[in-house]
């Protein structure tokens, strides 16, 4: 009976591929030893951009392969996944269970952030190799407060990339949408540069992850606030992002790393390095004051807890939205 019901609410079986690949990303993290579907799309957008980033129009060859790779991932996997549903119920749930697995990147965003700050404790140069594996920047000069800071901002930043915005389009368009955006991310994260190589191959593409991240970013940012808030009664955390998260150079980074900066009263930001050239970015937050371990394991659980609350919302809109997924 239990069985029978099972099979006949396609809600559960949302439900259940979700708190189960939320699960098994808490327990294993990334699995470095099985085919990874991102993997799969950084070396699509590596064979394009390597065959199609060159000549003239530039800025329209990268608009068709984004275009292209965006379109055809979420074809596929929504072909995937209805053909699942139609089929058995197992398979569905399998499939869906293992997007979220895939797509999920909380933990081992966690550990790595752990792993730069316990490099950092051994030698500033095993710091900045460690940190050097999470961010985009050059690492090779900076002192340990800015290996500090880095990590941080990273963490900030990819609890929306990483967790929030999965979820979200998890939400509206299930397992489909959950992987599109994260062709969406990839693209923007491998060519999404404004640097003299990718400033026009990649505009598109940085363009869509913009779009894709604005809704998310807004609310990683008040699901970091809110425990803040009903912890100290205070409302100046939500102006303190209001103030520094539009002076970031992109539209939604600001965000939760303005949010994290009120929380631990820092400051993220500052000019850097990619790819040999600087890039003058607005500080977020007046307190330039060191940071320090014990910043690092709140900034964790605050990553923990917005985790937790976005599971929660997923779950509701999952269970009460079938049709919206499958």
């Amino acid at each position: 009976m239990l069985l029978s019901f099972f099979t006949l609410h396609s809600s559960f079986f949302i439900l259940f591929a979700l708190l189960l690949g939320w699960l098994l990303d808490l327990c294993f993290g990334d699995p470095a030893r099985l085919p990874h579907p991102i993997v799969w799309f950084g070396k699509a957008i590596a064979a394009c951009e390597h065959r199609y980033n060159r000549g003239s129009r530039r800025k329209l060859k990268g608009a068709i392969v984004a275009l292209t790779l965006i379109i055809a991932t979420f074809l596929l996997t929504a072909i995937l996944n209805y053909t699942f549903y139609h089929i058995h119920y197992i398979l569905f749930i399998a499939f869906n269970v293992m997007a979220v697995f895939f797509c999920l990147a909380g933990t081992t965003l966690i550990r790595e952030v752990r792993a730069v700050f316990l490099a950092l404790d051994r030698s500033l140069d095993e710091g900045r190799r460690q940190v050097a594996r999470i961010v985009g920047r050059d690492t090779s000069e900076l002192s340990a407060q800015e290996v500090r800071t880095a990590a941080l901002e990273t963490l900030a930043e990819n609890l929306s990339d990483g967790v929030v915005a999965p979820l979200f389009w998890f939400a509206l368009l299930g397992a489909p949408g959950m992987l599109t955006y994260k062709m969406i991310n990839t693209l923007d994260s491998m060519i999404g540069y404004r640097t003299e190589r990718y400033r026009d191959f990649g505009c598109w593409a940085a363009h869509i992850d913009d779009i894709a991240n604005y809704v998310p970013a807004r609310l990683t940012a008040l699901l970091m606030a809110l425990p803040h808030v009903i912890l100290h009664c205070s409302f100046s955390i939500f102006h303190f992002i209001r103030k520094f998260g539009r002076s970031h150079a992109s539209p939604n980074s600001g965000y939760p790393e303005a949010a994290l900066a009120g929380i631990l009263n820092c400051r993220f930001g500052g000019p850097h390095y990619y790819f040999g050239e600087l890039f003058d970015k607005p500080y977020i937050g007046d307190n330039a004051r060191p940071l320090t371990t014990e910043d690092m394991r709140l900034a964790v659980r605050v990553n923990r807890t917005v985790e937790v609350l976005m599971v929660g919302l997923t779950a509701l809109a999952a269970f009460f939205n079938p049709r919206l997924i499958c």
